[in-house]
């Protein structure tokens, strides 16, 4: 089956751009919101020294933090207003999925639907807020007690000042990027979130091919080795998006009914069950994760503290055993868990024996629940091993080879991911115009068989 992105290649003509006004607003609203996130990453916290913070920041570049920095779209090595990025916003999304799967009355809003829904958010938006005001006092609270190896420090006039300044500027810089995204989510093209997490990864791609070509011009690499990353780099992006549109089609056949002396039904259609259920879902959970712990110990280099901290955020560091297992036990984790969220076997089954169909050879009720339980156990298995893979195999190169962190696995997932969902939603747009167009015309024809007779029966 085409995917998404070679159906719009296939369909795709600049006449169906220049009618479909309202996708074209859409993109338009979707640039402009992301052109304003990449202008706010240069916008710098007041009272900050950028020179000193950047050489502070590029001593742990490899590490944990440069992932946080990929993320951020490099806004925390500039210290700007988007430091904390929407990583507050996604912790904070992983607590209220969990504790919704946990406390029965979290579990009863998701059901009663759309009001449902807004109340979770809501709470989600009200957490979002404490943990963003949580991490940029430890960010704050950390940048007066960072100095280069001569003493210079990373902030020119510390004090409860700077610390307040700071902590409101973060905030409001998290609070704006969340309510960017979810305008783009409802009046853009793609997921907010995601196509800003996006924006900041692609956006440095340029620096990290430079990067690499500036090793192998120097010597560092070697000009096939290069090369060979190139290509390795590209059946990488060619496995990602054949697994992303890899799919299990469960066969569902409908009986034949009686109406009078018509029959209806006796039709078969099947239910695509994805490979990978959670998408990139569950890398930048993890990524999240694994960000809480490490960035404070990150940042607290004073002359007092403990020994454990510096241990634990030496073992955290980028391609370590300690980090790659921790990685890949939350990509599995969070693998299993949002598959369990997003797909119910029990509330499927019941739906399709109330609609009367049935997977043929199973029978309805809970035995078609336990065949689409252990289905989309199998597929999940293959989905999360299929993320530990690309996200961790990357490491081995980025920690050995000192290639460009941005060439990591996880970034390639985001990017791929995130441009097939767009793609597809592009597609369903462009589907629903034509669809509308062909309404229109046939009212038209309608309409003018209509004027033609009312013309006949006047003569």
């Amino acid at each position: 089956m085409a995917s998404a992105a070679e159906q719009l290649a296939a369909n795709l003509n600049l006449s169906s751009f220049a009618k479909a006004t309202e996708l074209k607003k859409r993109i338009w609203f979707t640039l402009g919101a992301l052109i304003i996130y990449r202008l706010g990453t240069y916008i710098p916290v007041p009272g900050v020294d950028a020179t000193v913070l950047g050489q502070l920041l590029q001593q742990n570049q490899g590490g944990i933090i440069g992932m946080f920095d990929m993320f951020s779209g490099g806004s925390l090595g500039r210290m700007a207003v988007f430091a904390l990025n929407i990583m507050p916003y996604i912790s904070a999304s992983i607590i209220v999925q969990l504790l919704s799967t946990a406390l029965p009355s979290l579990e009863a809003l998701k059901k009663e639907g759309e009001q449902g829904r807004k109340k979770l958010n809501a709470y989600t938006r009200y957490l979002t807020v404490l943990i963003a005001l949580f991490q940029a006092y430890g960010l704050a609270v950390g940048l007066e007690h960072m100095a280069t190896k001569t003493g210079t420090l990373a902030v020119v006039s510390p004090g409860p000042f700077f610390i307040l300044s700071s902590v409101i500027t973060l905030v409001g810089g998290t609070m704006f990027l969340m309510w960017l995204g979810e305008q783009i989510t409802s009046r853009g093209v793609g997921n907010g979130i995601s196509l800003i997490i996006f924006a900041g990864i692609v956006a440095n791609l340029p620096h990290a091919l430079s990067s690499l070509f500036q090793l192998g011009y120097t010597g560092a690499l070697s000009p096939f080795f290069v090369l060979l990353f190139l290509v390795l780099a590209g059946a990488t992006i060619a496995f990602i998006v054949f697994m992303e549109q890899a799919q299990r089609r469960v066969v569902i056949q409908y009986p034949k009914r009686q109406v009078g002396s018509r029959m209806f039904g006796g039709d078969s259609s099947h239910m695509p069950l994805k490979v990978n259920t959670a998408g990139v879902i569950p890398p930048i959970f993890a990524s999240s994760v694994l960000l809480i712990p490490v960035t404070i110990s990150g940042f607290m280099n004073g002359k007092n503290v403990p020994g454990w901290v510096n241990t634990l955020g030496q073992e955290f560091g980028q391609g370590q055993p300690l980090y790659m297992v921790f990685y890949a036990v939350m990509i599995l984790f969070f693998s299993y868990f949002y598959a369990a969220v997003t797909f119910n076997p029990e509330e499927t089954a019941e739906n399709l024996r109330k609609q009367g169909g049935f997977v043929p050879g199973i029978r309805p009720g809970s035995n078609t629940a336990r065949y689409f339980d252990r289905i989309l156990s199998r597929l999940t298995t293959i989905g999360a091993l299929y993320l530990v893979a690309v996200c961790l195999l990357p490491q081995i190169l980025i920690s050995r080879y000192n290639v460009p962190f941005y060439f990591g696995g996880t970034s390639l997932i985001i990017i791929v991911s995130v441009t097939i969902d767009t793609m597809t939603q592009v597609q369903s747009h462009l589907v629903a115009h034509r669809y509308q167009g062909l309404i229109r015309k046939q009212r038209g024809r309608g309409n003018g068989k209509a004027d033609q007779a009312r013309g006949m029966r006047r003569r």
